[in-house]
C-alpha cells in the first residue's frame, strides 16, 4: 500500500524534521508511530498526503508517486490532522455527512454511514448540536468520523484520541480495526503507548526523525529486560549481580533484569518479602529505553 525509503525532510536553517526514514504498510495493517513532540511524526504524514515536499527520499503510494500528483494523494488517503476541524456554522451530523459527499459517496451511502458512525462512537447526543459548542473530546471524534466517513485506501490519524474519554477512546479503536479488517491501511500517530498497544499490528518508533525501531510490540519487547518489582520498607538491600538497572520510589524497589535470571529474581525477592511481581517489559518501557539511548548516544557524539 505505502512504501516510505531513505525520506529526509529539511527546513529551513537546517531544521532536519526526518532523516533517512524507511518504512511500509501493507493493507490491512495498523502502524503506530510513536515519538516525542518534533520526532517528526506529523511531517511524514504531511508529506505522503501530498502537503509538505521532502527534501530527498522516495513516496510510493499504491504504486504511484504522491510528492508528483498530489490530487491522486488526497483520492486514495483519509486525513485526520492533529489540528481540530473547523466546524463553525455546522452540526456534528452536517459535517461528517458533507466531507463523505466531497469525497464522493452518494448521498443516501453517506448518510447511513454518518448514523452507524454516530451510533458507533456514542455521539448521538450531539449529533445535531452547533459545532461551537462542542467539547475538544466530541470535536476530535467528529473529525475522526470525517476522516473515515467515505475512507480512502490509506487512513492516517494524527493523535485521534486527544482529549477523548476511556470509553470512547475504546470505541475509536474499534472503528480503527475494523478499517484493517475491511483491507484499509492505517497509520496512527499517537503518545498513548497503551493505546497503541491495543490498537496497532506494528510500530515504528521515530526520535529525531530517525527511526530507532519496528516491529511488532511483542517482538520489540522480547528477550529485552523484565522487571521486578518490590515493596520494601527500611534500607535497601545490597543489589544483586544479574541486577541491570535498580530504581528506588519511596518503599517501592524496581530491578531490571534478563529474561534469563528470571528465576534468581524469584529466589532473591522470596528472600525479601511477599510483595513482588515479575514482568515482561511494556511497550511503554520499551519506547522509554529506545528514546533514552539515542538521546545519551546523541549526547555522547557530541562532546568532543
Amino acid at each position: 500500500m505505502l512504501r516510505i525509503d531513505n525520506l529526509t525532510k529539511v527546513y529551513r536553517r537546517g531544521a532536519r524534521a526526518n532523516d533517512g526514514v524507511s518504512l511500509e504498510v501493507a493493507e490491512g495493517e495498523v502502524i503506530g508511530l510513536l515519538g516525542h513532540n518534533g520526532a517528526g511524526k506529523t511531517t511524514l504524514l504531511h508529506q505522503v498526503v501530498g502537503l509538505v515536499r521532502p527534501t530527498s527520499g522516495r513516496i510510493v503510494l499504491l504504486g504511484r508517486d504522491p510528492v508528483a500528483d498530489p490530487a491522486y494523494a488526497r483520492t486514495v488517503c483519509s486525513f485526520q490532522p492533529q489540528a481540530q476541524a473547523p466546524l463553525t456554522g455546522v452540526t456534528t451530523r452536517q459535517a461528517i455527512e458533507i466531507v463523505g459527499l466531497i469525497r464522493g459517496g452518494s448521498r443516501r451511502a453517506v448518510r447511513r454511514r454518518t448514523a452507524e458512525l454516530l451510533a458507533a462512537l456514542d455521539l448521538e447526543e450531539w449529533a445535531d448540536s452547533p459545532g461551537e459548542s462542542l467539547s475538544g473530546g466530541v470535536r476530535r471524534l467528529t473529525a475522526f468520523c470525517m476522516a473515515i466517513v467515505e475512507p480512502g485506501r490509506l487512513v492516517m490519524l494524527d493523535e485521534p484520541t486527544n482529549d477523548v474519554d476511556p470509553v470512547r477512546r475504546r470505541l475509536l479503536r474499534e472503528q480503527v480495526r475494523a478499517l484493517a479488517a475491511d483491507g484499509r491501511a492505517v497509520v496512527l500517530v499517537t503518545h498513548n503507548i497503551a493505546e497503541a498497544e491495543r490498537a496497532i499490528d506494528r510500530v515504528v518508533v521515530l526520535d529525531h526523525g530517525r527511526v530507532t525501531a519496528a516491529g511488532t510490540p511483542a517482538a520489540l519487547a522480547a528477550d529485552r529486560e523484565m522487571r521486578l518489582e518490590l515493596a520494601l520498607p527500611g534500607p535497601p538491600p545490597a543489589t544483586p549481580a544479574w541486577a541491570r538497572d535498580v530504581r528506588r520510589d519511596g518503599e517501592r524497589l524496581t530491578v531490571g533484569l534478563a529474561p534469563a535470571d528470571a528465576h534468581l529474581a524469584v529466589a532473591w525477592a522470596q528472600t525479601l518479602t511477599t510483595h513482588f511481581s515479575l514482568n515482561p517489559r511494556s511497550l511503554e518501557d520499551v519506547y522509554v529505553g529506545l528514546t533514552e539511548t539515542v538521546e545519551a548516544d546523541r549526547d555522547a557524539a557530541l562532546v568532543p
